[in-house]
């Protein structure tokens, strides 16, 4: 065992001194090639501040993908679908892609996976239910791909948010294989993009010298499907539903976002300022405090799939509950689904009209 903490160290430390020393360069690059985020409408920066730190963090895995990955076409599958997210992202971050566009590369990257790399979901178990999609899995799993790089995607709004969230995530899977004795690509995939990512946060964290940029969300999005579909066919994670609850805050926030926008007849894909963070804003809490909340919560949602997967399901279930109780409450008490102002004007007015 102690030479799997070795192996760990040396894939996490490698990758994250890598990533770390690449970005003032990446920065420089960014900026000279007009990668920047221009502060307005719902932005919260004040200051041009470049993008493109995705690029660092494939970068960062492919140097350890060459030191510590084996070749075989699931990989192979993986890298091309990696540089495809990472080419749309790039363009993105430059010039400002269309959704249809990105939604396109997604989609490319997703069927390259699923058709190239075989990696499907075939069926899910979940709290004493089983299905098997049979045919369908091909969608299904085309669907789940193009659904996590975009809740990383959404959620990327404050310093440090969607590279924590993304850490706390490849960990908990990297802890999780550890402990039931799976060393596969799983298991190497995590500790890499732990490494890469905590590399990129030493930049990334309140005050942030670079963003993620779509290349980055995207690419983390597009690694955390990437390693759920790996934990799941080898059997590391008892179901899928397992890394959808470690990923339960960007996951519910994306969904609340459809609700709200919907309900508002707006384009699902128009960005506002309604989502968890910009909430815990409003509550006046710093950027650094709102980061840390949301990670907190996480990382509770992470303990619990940890108990879940290798202790005790049923206490699982219970720490499940609990968490998800209090985020449901912390929406009803805010603006996440629709904002209640708004909607106490158009009550008002419908009241006014009738009783003229």
């Amino acid at each position: 065992m102690e030479q799997i903490f070795q192996k760990v160290f040396l894939m996490t430390f490698l990758t994250f001194l890598f990533v770390a020393c690449i970005i003032p360069y990446i920065r420089k690059v960014a900026v000279k090639i007009g990668a920047v985020d221009v502060p307005r409408g719902r932005h919260i920066h004040s200051k041009i501040i470049p993008k493109m730190g995705g690029v660092a963090i494939f970068l960062g895995f492919l140097l350890g993908y060459m030191i510590f990955g084996t070749p075989s076409s699931t990989m192979n599958a993986i890298l091309i679908g990696g540089f495809l997210i990472i080419l749309v992202g790039v363009l993105d971050d430059i010039t400002e892609l269309g959704p249809l566009t990105k939604f396109i590369g997604q989609l490319a990257s997703a069927c390259v996976i699923v058709f190239y790399g075989n990696l499907l979901m075939q069926d899910i178990s979940a709290f004493g239910f089983y299905v098997d999609f049979g045919i369908f899995a091909y969608p299904i799993t085309i669907i789940f791909i193009v659904a996590c790089i975009n809740c990383i995607n959404l959620i990327d709004g404050l310093d440090g948010l969607s590279g924590g969230i993304s850490a706390i995530y490849f960990l908990t899977v990297g802890i999780i294989a550890t402990m039931q004795y799976h060393f596969g690509l799983e298991f190497i995939l995590a500790f890499l993009m732990l490494g890469a990512t905590l590399g990129f946060l030493v930049h990334n964290f309140h005050p942030a010298s670079i963003f993620a940029g779509d290349s980055g969300s995207m690419f983390l999005g597009f690694m955390v499907a990437v390693i759920a579909l790996l934990g799941f066919k080898n059997v590391v994670l008892t179901s899928v539903i397992i890394p959808l609850l470690i990923l339960a805050i960007p996951i519910l926030d994306t969904v609340f976002a459809i609700i709200r926008r919907t309900l508002k007849g707006e384009n699902i894909a128009k960005g506002d300022k309604f989502h968890i963070h910009h909430q815990l804003l409003n509550r006046n809490l710093s950027q650094t405090a709102a980061v840390c909340i949301i990670y907190a919560v996480d990382l509770l949602f992470a303990f619990a799939s940890i108990v879940y997967v290798l202790k005790d399901r049923t206490l699982g279930y219970i720490i499940y509950g609990i968490l998800l109780v209090l985020v449901l409450v912390f929406v009803a008490k805010t603006n996440v689904v629709f904002d209640k102002e708004d909607l106490k004007d158009k009550i008002k007015k419908k009241f006014h009209r009738k009783k003229t």
